[in-house]
């Protein structure tokens, strides 16, 4: 039987939400000080290396079906990973007068999720 790609990325992105969930509910307890929103960024960061990783095994390695290639990347990735979270938690720091931890957020989330995605590109490239 074949699934259709749109019902592979609504699975797939349904899985993603839900651990993206899980995470921040897991991180928040731990990690979080009040101010800086470590869930998501930790989200974005780990996301972003699983992508690039996952794209470079799975475009270079396997033979994946679209269907399933898009549940992963497209789905689950593009669920876990959420720019519109980080764009909100952003506007709510820079509204509530934490200027300088908003532009820390800002630097090292796009910095660390371009690194973590190369990272996981040359990773993926090692192991295959």
């Amino acid at each position: 039987m074949v699934v259709h790609p749109l019902i592979m990325v609504g699975i797939g992105g349904a899985a993603g939400a839900m651990s993206r969930y899980l995470l921040v509910r897991a991180i928040t307890p731990v990690l979080a000080d009040g101010q800086y929103p470590f869930g998501t960024w930790l989200a974005n960061i780990t996301g972003s290396f699983l992508f690039g990783l996952l794209f470079v095994i799975i475009s270079e390695r396997f033979n994946m079906s679209d269907p399933l290639r898009f549940s992963m990347l497209v789905g689950f990735l593009g669920a876990f990973t959420t720019f519109s979270s980080f764009s909100f938690e952003t506007v709510r720091l820079l509204e509530t007068g934490h200027i300088i931890t908003a532009f820390i957020y800002i630097l090292s989330s796009v910095a660390l999720c371009l690194l973590a995605t190369w990272g996981g590109m040359r990773l993926g490239e090692f192991i295959i």
